[in-house]
């Protein structure tokens, strides 16, 4: 297959991805296709199925492409790995369609009553969380599944007397994180090259989830101090 024809593959359930994003993921090693004598690239049904096993971590469990290489490159040396976080065990040549989409639970954007149906969430408390900018659904009145997880932490928030009005210092933070980041990653935006936004991007997610550590570790530790 060449280029185009991986796109068509990916499309329908990574509607986002481009050629440039492709080629930065050859750019960092976590595939490489065949090249043929005029420098083309050909790519075989193991390279798309490699492919939705890296978007799919990504998109699904915001994993950077660093702890994805180090297990593809074990799988590719024939070791045997420990689970990824999130406990998936996958091996990249055996992923297929169904098993990318179970990486995610589900599909597609949720409609309003899914959201509350798999989240627990009533329709005051997701009134609220609206209200609050914690969730919000897109332009077809579809959420997506940052929202879920929202939504389920806000249930178990509730349950301990912490409603949304409560929480609004966290979408400060996150407001301010996200300042932080675009911020970081300015540089990156001004480069001409295709796979500049797909740079920006994975820089984007690997310095989100080192503020994520950070903040997960200064409240562990002041948690840990209430059992002292």
């Amino acid at each position: 297959m060449n280029i185009g024809e991986v796109l068509a593959e990916l499309k329908e359930h990574f509607p986002q991805v481009s050629a440039s994003k492709i080629r930065f993921l050859e750019e960092k090693g976590l595939i490489t296709p065949r090249r043929t004598a005029a420098g083309y690239r050909k790519y075989t049904d193991a390279h798309v199925d490699r492919l939705r096993f890296i978007l799919a971590l990504q998109r699904d469990q915001y994993l950077p492409l660093k702890v994805i290489k180090d297990y593809l490159d074990a799988v590719d040396r024939g070791e045997h790995p420990e689970s990824l976080p999130g406990g998936l065990t996958l091996a990249p040549r055996s992923v297929s369609d169904q098993l990318a989409q179970e990486l995610a639970g589900h599909t597609r954007p949720l409609t309003r009553a899914e959201l509350q149906g798999i989240s627990g969430a009533g329709s005051t408390l997701l009134d609220s969380l609206e209200q609050y900018g914690m969730v919000s659904a897109d332009e077809n009145g579809r959420y997506s599944e940052h929202c879920l997880k929202a939504a389920r932490s806000a249930v178990i928030l509730a349950d301990h007397g912490l409603e949304p009005r409560h929480l609004r210092p966290f979408r400060a933070a996150a407001d301010r994180e996200m300042g932080l980041i675009e911020q970081a990653t300015a540089p990156l935006a001004t480069r001409r090259d295709s796979a500049a936004s797909a740079r920006r991007a994975e820089a984007a997610r690997e310095i989100s989830e080192a503020c994520l550590g950070l903040h997960s570790a200064l409240v562990a530790a002041a948690v840990a101090d209430l059992d002292t």
